[in-house]
C-alpha cells in the first residue's frame, strides 16, 4: 500500500512578507496543515485569497507581546490539538544611527522585534511541545549578525541576541526531544530590498523560495540532529 502523508501542523510568523509567503507556498505544497499569524489579517486575506479557513487559520497578532502570543497560540491548539514546528520569520530591518547618535527607540525597536519576539514566541509554543517531546523551532537570523557594521549597531545587535537564544534554548530543550536552529540570510531577493538597493545587483542574493526549502528542513525530522545551528544562505 502507498504511504500516508499524515499532515504535520506548523505555525509561520510573519506569513503576510516576501519570505513568509514563500515559506507558506512551500509548507502548503507539502500538504502541512498551517497558522498563519501576521501583524495585520489584512495582509494575510491579501496574500492568500484562495486559503481553506476551514484547514488552515489566518490570525492577527503581535509577536513582541507574550499575551498575544499566548491567545494565538491557544486558539491554533484548540483547532490543531498539537503544533509539529513553529517558523518565525516575524521581525524588522533598518539602517541606523552612528552608535555614539544611537537612539533609545531605535535600540528597542530592533531587540522587541528581532529579538524579544522570539521569547515571547517560544513562551506561547514551547510548553505544549514539551509536553508532546516533539516539536521544532526555526527562527529567521542573518549572515551579519557575527560582525559589526556602519550605522547597522541595533539591528546586528538584535540578530545576534537572537542567535545567542537559539543556541541557548536548543540546549535547554534538547532533552525534551526539540530541536531549535536558524536560517541565515545574506540578502534575500525581494521586492522591498530591491527597492531599497536599486544599485546592487540581486544575481547574488538568495532567492525566497531556497530559503523557505532551507527552513522547511530545518522544521522537518531529518534536521533531528541539529541544534542550536545557524544555516547561512548565500548565493
Amino acid at each position: 500500500m502507498p504511504d500516508i502523508k499524515i499532515p504535520r501542523h506548523v505555525v509561520v510568523t510573519g506569513a503576510a512578507g516576501a519570505l513568509g509567503r514563500a515559506v507558506v507556498t512551500h509548507l502548503l505544497n507539502l500538504g502541512d496543515r498551517v497558522a498563519l499569524i501576521d501583524h495585520r489579517i489584512a495582509h494575510l486575506t491579501e496574500a492568500f485569497p484562495g486559503l481553506d479557513h476551514s484547514h488552515h487559520l489566518l490570525l492577527e497578532g503581535d509577536v513582541t507581546s507574550t499575551e498575544s502570543m499566548r491567545g494565538q497560540a491557544e486558539r491554533i491548539l484548540a483547532a490543531f490539538q498539537q503544533v509539529d514546528a513553529v517558523i518565525h520569520i516575524a521581525g524588522g530591518f533598518e539602517m541606523g544611527e552612528e552608535v555614539q547618535a544611537l537612539s533609545r527607540t531605535s535600540w528597542d525597536r530592533m531587540m522587541n522585534l528581532n529579538a524579544w519576539s522570539f521569547v515571547a514566541v517560544s513562551q506561547a509554543f514551547v510548553p505544549a511541545m514539551v509536553a508532546r517531546k516533539s516539536g521544532s523551532l526555526v527562527a529567521v537570523s542573518a549572515k551579519v549578525a557575527g560582525r559589526g557594521a556602519a550605522q547597522m549597531s541595533a539591528y546586528i545587535a538584535s540578530k545576534s541576541a537572537l542567535q545567542r537564544l537559539v543556541e541557548a534554548e536548543a540546549a535547554e530543550l534538547l532533552p525534551h526531544g526539540i530541536t531549535v536552529n536558524s536560517v541565515a540570510p545574506s540578502v534575500l531577493d525581494t521586492p522591498a530590498n530591491r527597492q531599497a538597493m536599486p544599485g546592487t545587483d540581486p544575481a547574488g542574493w538568495v532567492s525566497t523560495s531556497v530559503a523557505a526549502q532551507a527552513i522547511a528542513f530545518l522544521a522537518s525530522p531529518g534536521a533531528a540532529a541539529l541544534h542550536g545551528q545557524h544555516v547561512v544562505l548565500d548565493a
